[in-house]
């Protein structure tokens, strides 16, 4: 007589596509969310903003491709006229002033991504989140002043306007990113 056959419960194999498209959901929310927080500069066309300190935690706790991904999916959300940017939405505003800073988001957050690797140490750990944070603003920092070169047609001109008023904060920020990929990183593990 032949033996009875045990049913077995087939469990779905857990995969990482669930975690991962959670994680672009969020960093794109993330970014969409700093960039309310918007602080007029004056003498410069482009304001202070807590988009690039979002950039960089996005990039450096989702990976590479997962923070290129998630930017990439802001700026799309941005060009289809939904108001994520800091100032207005639609493919005019990538043309402005702060549209280079902008379009080197993904740039920058995969550059943060992919240094920002593990270390063997704890200090090699946190120096390479603190190398992935300034990376990824030096990223950003070259598409904005690219950009505003290119519309005043005076590169002097851009770095006083898209650099002087911004280097102190975006130290602070780089030093805030590295802190913030450190703190996280655990919990960030399911979203990669």
């Amino acid at each position: 007589m032949p033996e009875a056959v045990q049913p077995q419960i087939i469990a779905a194999p857990r995969t990482r596509s669930g975690g991962r498209l959670l994680g672009i959901a969020l960093g794109v929310a993330v970014v969409a969310l700093s960039a309310r927080i918007a602080v007029p500069v004056p003498f410069s066309p482009v304001p202070m903003t807590l988009q690039p300190l979002a950039v960089l935690v996005v990039g450096g706790l989702l990976g590479a491709a997962g923070g290129a991904a998630a930017l990439a999916i802001y700026l799309l959300l941005g060009l289809a006229g939904l108001p994520v940017f800091a100032g207005g939405a639609g493919p005019l505003y990538l043309m402005g002033p702060t549209g280079g800073y902008l379009l080197a988001f993904p740039v920058a957050a995969a550059v943060a991504g992919r240094i920002a690797g593990r270390g063997r140490t704890p200090a090699l750990t946190a120096g390479r989140a603190l190398l992935a944070a300034l990376a990824g603003m030096v990223v950003i920092h070259v598409g904005g002043l690219a950009q505003l070169t290119v519309l005043s047609h005076n590169a002097a001109q851009a770095f006083r306007l898209g650099f002087v008023p911004f280097f102190t904060g975006d130290l602070v920020k780089v030093g805030l990113a590295a802190v913030a990929i450190l703190l996280f990183r655990p919990a960030a593990r399911r979203l990669r």
